[in-house]
C-alpha cells in the first residue's frame, strides 16, 4: 500500500483547491455567460447559486474525502457500504477523464496563443500564423504539450507536485489578473462595460434560462460532482475546521470569476469602440470561443506594439488557470489506479494521461461531430447528476453522527455552529430538489 500524501499547510490546499476551481470556467465561461445572459442580472444570480448550491455540495466533497482518506470510488464505497457507491465513483472518473480530453484541447489553444505573441514579438510572422490557425497538427501538438505539462506537475505527487505548484501559480494568476483590469479600465469604453456588468436588469433576475446556466456555472467553475474537490478533501490534516477551508476556496472562486468578467466584458467594449464587432446578428454579446479567439485578439490587434504585450499576458493567464484545474482533474483516475491496482504514481500518472490524450486525439480528429457533444454530455448532464447522487450520498447514506464526528476533529464546538445547524437538512433536502429541479428544465 503506497502511504497517500497530506497537504503540508493550510494556505497550500486553499490555493491547490481554489486552483482547481478556478479554470477556464472562470476566465472564459464566466464572462462568456455573462455577456449571453444580460450583465448584471447572471453576475446576481451567480453569486447567490454559487452559495446556495455550490458550497454545499462542495463540503459534501471535503467531508466524504477527508472522513474516508480514499480515492473516489474507495470513498464513496465506504459511504454507501456498497457497490451504488463504487460505481458512482468510477462514473464520476469517466466523467472527469471526458472533461479533461476536451480540456485538454482549450488548454493546448491557450499555449498556442501565447506563444503565438512571443512569435509577433520575435518577428516570426509565419509561425504566428501556424499558432493561430485552426489546424488537426497544431491542436495535437499543444494538446499533447498541455498534458505534458499537467503530467509533469501531479507525477510530483501532493506536496512536491500539486501544492509546490498551486502555491507558485495562483498568486501569479491574480497578478496577471489586477494588472490587465488595470491596464483595461484606462482605455476608451471601459465604463460602459462596467455599467452593462455591474448594472442588473432585475426583470431578467428570474428568467429560467438564465437560472439554469447560472446553477451549471456554479457547478462547473467549482469542478463539483466529478470528485476533484473528494479527493483535494481526501489529502487534507484531520485538524482543520473543513468549513472555513471551503468557505475560503469557495470565495476565491467566486472573486476570480467576478474579476474575470470585471476584465473581460469591459475589454469587449474597449474593443467596439476601436472598430471591433462584438455582437451578434440578434443584438447579443458574442460568447465564448468567438470572444476569447475573435474579439479579444482583434482588440489586441488595435493597441499596436502594447497589444502584443497586452496578449500575452492574458493568454499567459488563460493558460495558468487551465493548468491549474487539469491537474486536479488528472489526481482523480491516478490516485484511484495507485491506491487500488497498486501501481507506482510515476507509470499510472503517465499511463492515464496516455488514456486521455488519446481521447483528445479522437476528438480533434472529429471535431465538429465531438466536441460539443462531449462539453454537453459531461457539463451540461453528467456534472450535475453527479452533484445530486453525491447530495444523496452525504444527506440520506452517509450516518449523521459520522459526519458529525468527522467535523468534531477540526472544530470541538462543531456541533452547536451555525454550519452544522444548516448544511445536513440543507444538503439534504434543498440542494437535491433544487439541482432536479434545473437539470429537468435544461432538458
Amino acid at each position: 500500500m503506497t502511504t497517500r500524501g497530506e497537504f503540508s499547510s493550510r494556505i497550500g490546499f486553499i490555493l491547490a483547491a481554489s486552483g482547481s476551481a478556478v479554470g477556464l470556467g472562470n476566465i472564459w465561461g464566466f464572462p462568456a455567460q455573462v455577456a449571453s445572459n444580460g450583465g448584471a442580472a447572471f453576475v446576481l444570480m451567480y453569486l447567490i447559486l454559487a452559495f446556495l448550491l455550490a458550497y454545499p455540495v462542495l463540503m459534501a466533497e471535503f467531508l466524504i474525502g477527508r472522513a474516508t482518506e480514499s480515492n473516489v470510488v474507495d470513498a464513496l464505497g465506504k459511504v454507501s457500504k456498497g457497490l451504488s457507491g463504487r460505481l458512482v465513483g468510477m462514473w464520476g472518473i469517466v466523467t472527469v477523464s471526458l472533461i479533461l480530453a476536451f480540456y485538454g484541447i482549450v488548454g493546448g489553444w491557450m499555449l498556442a496563443y501565447t506563444l503565438e505573441a512571443v512569435a509577433s514579438l520575435a518577428g516570426l510572422e509565419e509561425t504566428a500564423q501556424w499558432l493561430v490557425s485552426q489546424s488537426v497538427s497544431r491542436n495535437i501538438i499543444f494538446c499533447g504539450l498541455f498534458m505534458l505539462l499537467t503530467v509533469g506537475i501531479v507525477s510530483g505527487g501532493v506536496v512536491k507536485g500539486i501544492e509546490r505548484w498551486s502555491v507558485r501559480l495562483m498568486p501569479t494568476l491574480f497578478a496577471i489578473m489586477i494588472l490587465l483590469f488595470g491596464y483595461v479600465m484606462t482605455q476608451d469604453g471601459a465604463v460602459d462595460g462596467l455599467k452593462v456588468y455591474l448594472l442588473p436588469d432585475f426583470s431578467q433576475v428570474l428568467n429560467p434560462d438564465l437560472l439554469i446556466s447560472a446553477m451549471g456555472q456554479a457547478f462547473f467553475s467549482m469542478s463539483l460532482g466529478v470528485g476533484t474537490m473528494l479527493i483535494y478533501g481526501s489529502y487534507v490534516s484531520h485538524k482543520e475546521n473543513l468549513p472555513k477551508l471551503g468557505a475560503a476556496v469557495s470565495l476565491i472562486d467566486i472573486g476570480v470569476a467576478v474579476l474575470a468578467g470585471l476584465l473581460i466584458i469591459p475589454a469587449m467594449y474597449v474593443a467596439l469602440h476601436n472598430g471591433v464587432q462584438i455582437f451578434a446578428e440578434d443584438g447579443r454579446l458574442l460568447a465564448e470561443d468567438t470572444l476569447i479567439f475573435a474579439v479579444l485578439p482583434s482588440l489586441f490587434d488595435t493597441m499596436g506594439l502594447v497589444g502584443l504585450f497586452v496578449a500575452l499576458a492574458f493568454f499567459l493567464l488563460m493558460s495558468i488557470a487551465s493548468l491549474t484545474s487539469s491537474i486536479s482533474m488528472l489526481e482523480v483516475p491516478v490516485s484511484y489506479v495507485v491506491e487500488n491496482k497498486n501501481v507506482s504514481r510515476h507509470k499510472a500518472v503517465w499511463l492515464i494521461a496516455a488514456i486521455i490524450f488519446a481521447a483528445s486525439v479522437i476528438i480533434i480528429l472529429n471535431f465538429s461531430t465531438l466536441f460539443g457533444f462531449v462539453i454537453a454530455l459531461t457539463t451540461r448532464y453528467s456534472q450535475p447528476l453527479l452533484g445530486l447522487m453525491l447530495c444523496i450520498f452525504a444527506g440520506w447514506v452517509w450516518k449523521r453522527n459520522e459526519i458529525l464526528q468527522e467535523l468534531k476533529k477540526g472544530d470541538s464546538n462543531a456541533e452547536h455552529s451555525l454550519f452544522w445547524r444548516i448544511w445536513p437538512w440543507y444538503v439534504r433536502f434543498v440542494c437535491p430538489v433544487v439541482i432536479l429541479l434545473m437539470f429537468y428544465r435544461s432538458l
